[in-house]
């Protein structure tokens, strides 16, 4: 069984969780958000009513060991959207490279990454870019959004390992390539 499955997830305050169907609904001050989880994953909220239990349903094989890997999954992703609609979650990302800049077209941005023509990034749904000099912070209610939009915007151009040059997060280390030495002739 998953550690993380075995402690009650603690709700925070502001947020609600309701079954809808198959869809387990989030809601919180940042906004709604929408799980779905197996059939044979059960929530339960526990006896204090601030918290949730994620525990394999009665229809669940005993057998199986993928319905006991599941738990796991199915705990984070409720940690997840719990954080997400009562904090919510940002990447922030910097820019980096002589000439290289970013501004803000209303949700979108418009990158100057060194090619012959700028760069326009959508803004995906649910998911808002701030720019501050040149570090770029994307925020958003579901964790997944948010990583993949900030790996699609540094894919745009990623950091070379000779100058460092190009859209790497912040606190990323970026490993360093000796370039070519002049060595005199003697």
């Amino acid at each position: 069984m998953s550690r993380l499955a075995r402690k009650p997830i603690m709700i925070p305050s502001g947020v609600t969780v309701n079954q809808e169907n198959d869809w387990w609904v989030f809601r919180g001050p940042k906004g709604e958000l929408k799980q779905n989880l197996p059939n044979i994953i059960s929530i339960t909220k526990t006896e204090t009513e601030n918290g949730l239990m994620v525990k394999l349903s009665k229809s669940a094989s005993p057998k199986q060991k993928w319905p006991r890997a599941m738990l796991g999954t199915a705990a984070a992703l409720v940690q997840n959207a719990l954080k997400g609609v009562a904090e919510g979650f940002e990447k922030k990302l910097e820019l980096e490279g002589v000439g290289y800049k970013v501004q803000p077209d209303g949700k979108d941005l418009v990158l100057f990454l060194g090619f012959s023509h700028p760069v326009r990034f959508l803004a995906p749904e649910g998911i808002t870019f701030s720019v501050e000099k040149n570090i770029i912070t994307v925020r958003g209610i579901d964790k997944a959004k948010v990583g993949k939009a900030a790996a699609e915007l540094r894919s745009q151009k990623p950091p070379e390992p000779y100058k460092g040059k190009g859209i790497h997060y912040i606190g990323e280390v970026i490993k360093r390539k000796a370039g070519k030495k002049a060595t005199s002739s003697a």
